[in-house]
């Protein structure tokens, strides 16, 4: 992540300019721009060689007026605070977009997972749940996987949890599998949810996916389904990479292929019948749709200008930077806003949660059928305020819809005084 900007105060910026123009009392942007709880622990993990390394973990609660708090945990060498608070800003903003009754809620640990073996991932995965016992729980704080970590890392931590529970407690960790308490379609819900969201701005814009091209930036879980799912509705993947580079064919990549090919060398590099393409060339391609689902802050103030594709489904959580979405709004370039557009990922992490709670558990046809009926209605809402307010873009407008929620539910559980506002508004809940 770029140093140089700090995403929690940018998202801030988002909350702010919401509550100003809502015209809302202005104790929700002080509520929202402060976290409710923030937890840094020192985690000591005995490592293959026998020494002792100390990890930093984090744990970020952002607000809770919504329900228990919910986010994923990544392992990756940048987290930092910072980062962790942005991240739980913004996943407080995805559940209010989709309707959860949830709080939003991030956390890290700082290490390089690339260079630990299983057994080492092991133990750091169960000394996190250690460090942060106190706050979790599924009716408190449920995570979920982010960058480097997946289901089996889930599986340890939901374990470790149960072992100092002193019972199984499926539901404080989402995105297992199946087999412990997991949900199907829980893999692909990220990427499902972003192309179901491609799919409604192309119909909203006129665009035909049949024949359509893409480009794909990031090939880890989410990029390489997003681009199957978007190969299958009859769009051309012509270019994608991952952190080795890219590759390209203007005739289309079959993704499935380089995928497996990914997976036998470690990179998409070297794809055969692809030539070479860095990641700012890949950006900068004649394409309709650009899905950004790598790492944040990818699209730049100097690389927006460049971008020719139509619409852009933000994959990934923050790819694009606030200068960036000023150029790209002047472009008219139709931008799907992260809070939208990857919150497929928490929507069935949810539905897995409710699982969990009920012991009932759902066919894959079930989970999808249900993710989109909440994406839809999700896309539908958020586009309806950007036609309402056309001097904003539907980032903005995703905050609106987000803030809006928030801000009722805080006044009806009385977070925000007995005012004006409340004397106005008693008799309506009254009736």
């Amino acid at each position: 992540m770029s140093k140089q900007l700090n995403s929690f105060d940018l998202a801030c910026n988002h909350v702010l300019l919401a509550v100003k123009r809502l015209n809302l009392n202005p104790a929700v942007y002080e509520i929202l721009r402060n976290p409710e709880r923030v937890l840094t622990a020192a985690i000591p993990v005995k490592m293959d060689d026998g020494s002792i390394k100390v990890f930093t973990g984090y744990r970020v609660q952002h607000c809770s007026v919504l329900g228990p708090f919910k986010g994923g945990i990544r392992f990756h060498p940048d987290v930092d605070m910072d980062e962790v608070k942005a991240l739980a800003l913004w996943m407080t903003m995805k559940c209010a977009v989709l309707g959860l009754p949830y709080g939003g809620a991030k956390g890290g640990v700082t290490c390089d997972p690339r260079e630990m073996s299983l057994d080492e991932l092991e133990r750091l995965s169960r000394g996190y749940i250690k460090a942060m016992y106190p706050l979790l729980g599924q009716e408190k704080d449920i995570p979920a996987p982010d960058v480097y970590t997946n289901a089996r890392v889930m599986t340890w931590m939901m374990d470790e949890f149960s072992n100092i529970k002193g019972h199984n407690e499926f539901g404080v960790i989402t995105g297992k599998p199946p087999v412990v308490g997991g949900s199907l379609g829980r893999e692909e819900a990220t990427a499902r949810g972003c192309v179901i969201a491609v799919r409604e701005a192309a119909a909203a814009l006129g665009i035909s996916l049949n024949g359509a091209t893409a480009a794909v930036q990031g090939y880890g879980n989410v990029g390489s389904t997003a681009a199957r799912l978007l190969h299958e509705m009859g769009c051309r993947i012509i270019a994608v990479s991952d952190s080795s580079g890219g590759i390209y064919n203007p005739r289309g990549l079959d993704p499935v292929a380089v995928l497996q090919f990914k997976k036998n060398t470690g990179t998409v590099k070297g794809y055969p019948g692809s030539r070479p393409i860095s990641n700012e060339e890949l950006l900068a391609l004649n394409c309709d749709i650009l899905i950004p689902a790598a790492l944040e802050n990818q699209i730049t103030e100097q690389n927006a200008r460049n971008i020719k594709a139509r619409i852009i489904g933000e994959g990934a959580n923050g790819p694009t930077t606030p200068g960036a979405d000023r150029i790209l709004n002047e472009k008219k370039i139709f931008v799907i806003p992260d809070i939208l557009a990857n919150a497929g990922g928490v929507t069935v992490s949810y539905f897995e949660w409710v699982q969990n709670n009920t012991g009932y558990y759902w066919s894959e046809e079930e989970v999808n059928r249900r993710l989109e009926e909440k994406m839809v209605a999700a896309f539908k809402e958020v586009y309806q305020m950007y036609r309402a307010h056309k001097d904003l873009n539907m980032r903005d407008c995703a905050y609106l819809v987000a803030v809006q929620r928030l801000s009722e539910a805080m006044w009806l559980r009385g977070w925000l005084g007995k005012g004006a506002e409340y004397s106005e508004k008693r008799e309506a809940v009254l009736a």
